[in-house]
């Protein structure tokens, strides 16, 4: 299946071959930066069962700082650790049970990170394209320029 691709690849000229090339790079990057964003969705949600573990462990009437943005904390008391509001996204939040939450934290980091791996995947095999085409695309150049009259 690979071989007819390959072999229209080294019928390009080499024009379309740059374009080519371009557009698998540009692909590359895109699947690059979704794989850092995964990562870091991934990071946070460990993060949060971290916290809720660690909010399950305090004792009711327990004072505390609240975070209401990355920089801003109020004062607050601790009054039923049991339930908690978890956050599904576009500013809805479902109040849940301390296990409710951090299963469902347990979910979304297995869904991320197996759209992390298909996504490491597909870029890898994307780069290894594009390094291919590269490959090409110098031998045509050398070839050009080794003969430019022919």
């Amino acid at each position: 299946m690979a071989s007819p691709a390959r072999i229209e690849v080294d019928k390009l000229s080499v024009e379309q071959l740059k374009a080519l090339k371009e557009q698998t790079d540009l692909e590359v990057n895109l699947l690059q930066d979704s794989l850092t964003k995964i990562r870091t969705a991934a990071t946070r949600l460990e993060n949060a069962t971290a916290a809720l573990h660690e909010l399950s462990l305090r004792p009711h009437g327990k004072k505390l700082l609240v975070p209401l943005t990355a920089s801003l904390y109020v004062p607050g008391t601790l009054d039923d650790a049991e339930k908690v509001l978890v956050d599904v996204g576009t500013g809805y939040f479902i109040e849940k049970t301390m296990t409710q939450g951090k299963e469902y934290c347990e979910r979304k980091i297995n869904l991320l990170k197996s759209n992390f791996d298909e996504l490491l995947e597909m870029a890898t095999k994307k780069k290894s394209i594009a390094d291919e085409m590269g490959m090409l695309l110098q031998a045509k150049l050398r070839q050009a320029s080794a003969s430019p009259s022919s």
